[in-house]
């Protein structure tokens, strides 16, 4: 859980970084695209813990 609070909140400094730079996000502007970002990662843990693929 540590870590994920630590992603969490580096991301938004990071957000707030770009922001004052007027640099975009490298981010998916949208929800759907925040989606499918989410959908290649479900995907990757399915292939390696389901699958036993990778590793």
């Amino acid at each position: 859980m540590r870590d994920v609070v630590l992603a969490l909140l580096t991301g938004f400094v990071l957000g707030l970084i770009f922001c004052r730079l007027k640099l975009p996000v490298p981010a998916p502007p949208s929800l759907a695209g925040v989606m499918g970002i989410v959908g290649i990662f479900l995907g990757y843990v399915a292939a390696t813990r389901i699958f036993g693929w990778g590793d």
